[in-house]
């Protein structure tokens, strides 16, 4: 009888043993969730008034009919993708013919049209299993070596200890068990099978990131450009990956305590074969495809692709708290409105201004060198938090990177502080959503003060959020001289 109340911990425990050990598991069980939910979303979208089916799907798979009748994707309105997304959807044009029968014919027709959400979701497996790769492979690999002229032996045996921690490989059960918070999590899950393309965008920087850490600079390079010409934000990624390529890293020999001052001689030591190459690559990749998109549909393809984000004012489905003004300033767009275009400063034309500080420059200085998967998901975060529009599938953008970050980080370390940032995250969206509720399903005015006030205290508990993976990333101690310098400014521009 002593022993009865450790049987529940047993069994729980076996159960993930079992679920991790191999990878079988792991991978059926996120493919059975992404089944299920898929099969959900066709009764729902039959039998609800309330769609399953994400409208930027309806989006996706109305310009890929269009592609298929040999017109441009940019004829359907509100579709600003590279066209590459529409073709590869073609497949949901697809229709069955007469001789299958009323019923089969609508079976037929409803597994053609979900093929773009089959692909999604595949995707998010992909993405998962990249993910265990690099959590294997070692966040650093292969670590620098670490030598210094100055000290003693055993300050530098201890420092080549810490180093050769923070870049070791996991085991792969362990890799697997932090994979599944991407793999089995119902929000990745649920936004896939309701047709969001971010799935892919999973699959491209993880992949990225899993060539950058083992020295594929070529392949590195053709995945950068692919990914900024498939969905713009990836360029963020950038100036995070060159400054992360110093030549210690790929000589294997760390720099002695003498260093240049010479202005030039920094320049072309910093300007190394590989960064050379990863440019070089980068810029033909996205060039080249921008090139051959413009060659094939013209002016259509740059304005909705790129040149429209500039000064998009969406307000719809939006936790940013410039939600409220992109709302007013929609309103105040008239087709009669005789107001020079440029004569007025808007407030969307300047949301970059500290979103890029954040995510192209205080960020990735201060993180790349230390722990590049930690720098690229403070990115990414900074990058949606200060976004201008932020929905729920941006959130997508960053939670692919939170397997790699997670094991090292204050929030599994302090179990509290885990649960609180987690619960404060969940809170801040419902707040968003029952006033986003009210708005649009009930037809009440909620701009002022509910949803506004809601947005702030969303963008507040990310901007904590941020502070702490910063913090875990650089860490107060490991910062130096100019380094502490742009900490300071990063973390007044995060308050501001």
């Amino acid at each position: 009888m002593a022993t009865s109340p450790a049987t529940p911990k047993i069994a729980k425990s076996s159960l993930l043993t079992t679920l991790f050990s191999r990878p079988l598991p792991l991978y059926l069980s996120a493919f059975l969730l992404r089944l299920i939910l898929l099969l959900y979303g066709l009764w729902q979208d039959a039998n609800s008034p309330l769609k399953y089916t994400d409208i930027d799907y309806l989006v996706f798979t109305d310009a890929a009919r269009f592609v298929s009748r040999g017109e441009s994707p940019y004829a359907r309105e509100t579709y600003r993708y590279t066209p590459i997304l529409a073709w590869l959807l073609l497949p949901t044009t697809c229709t069955a013919g007469a001789q299958w029968g009323p019923l089969a014919a609508k079976v037929i027709n409803a597994a053609w049209f979900s093929f773009g959400k089959v692909l999604f979701a595949a995707a998010d497996l992909v993405a998962g299993w990249l993910i265990e790769r690099v959590l294997v492979m070692g966040t650093d690999f292969p670590g620098p070596t670490t030598s210094f002229s100055q000290g003693n032996g055993t300050a530098t045996k201890k420092h080549e200890e810490e180093v050769n921690d923070e870049g070791k490989g996991m085991a792969p059960s362990r890799a697997r068990a932090f994979a599944a918070i991407w793999l089995l999590n119902p929000m990745v899950a649920t936004i896939s099978t309701r047709g969001s393309s971010e799935g892919l965008l999973g699959v491209l920087v993880m992949a990225l990131l899993w060539a950058v850490l083992s020295r594929r600079i070529t392949l590195a390079g053709l995945l950068l450009g692919f990914s900024v010409h498939f969905k713009i934000y990836p360029f963020i990624y950038a100036p995070a990956i060159v400054w992360w390529m110093d030549a210690e890293r790929f000589s294997g020999v760390r720099e002695t305590g003498q260093k240049t001052t010479s202005f030039l001689k920094k320049i072309s030591s910093f300007l190394t074969l590989p960064r050379l190459q990863l440019a070089l690559t980068s810029l033909l990749t996205f060039f080249g495809l921008n090139m051959l998109m413009y060659a094939l549909y013209g002016h259509p393809f740059l304005q909705e692709t790129y040149l429209h984000h500039v000064t998009r004012i969406d307000h719809r489905h939006n936790f940013s708290p410039y939600n409220t003004q992109l709302y007013l300033s929609s309103a105040s767009i008239t087709p009669l409105s005789t107001t020079p275009a440029g004569s007025q400063l808007k407030i969307e034309s300047l949301a970059f201004l500290p979103q890029l500080l954040l995510s192209t420059v205080l960020i990735p200085f201060v993180l790349a060198k230390k722990d590049l998967p930690t720098s690229l998901l403070a990115q990414t975060f900074a990058f949606v938090t200060f976004n201008k529009v932020c929905t729920s599938q941006y959130f997508l953008w960053y939670m692919v990177f939170l397997p790699l970050y997670l094991p090292r980080s204050s929030f599994l370390k302090n179990m509290k502080l885990g649960v609180a940032a987690l619960g404060l995250w969940v809170l801040g969206q419902g707040l968003w959503l029952q006033q986003g509720f009210e708005l649009e399903f009930l037809g009440r005015s909620t701009f002022l003060p509910g949803l506004w006030m809601a947005s702030l205290g969303f963008f507040v508990v990310n901007c904590w959020i941020l502070g702490v993976i910063v913090g875990d990333g650089g860490g107060e101690g490991r910062l130096r001289g100019d380094e502490r310098m742009f900490g300071n400014v990063l973390y007044i521009t995060m308050v501001m």
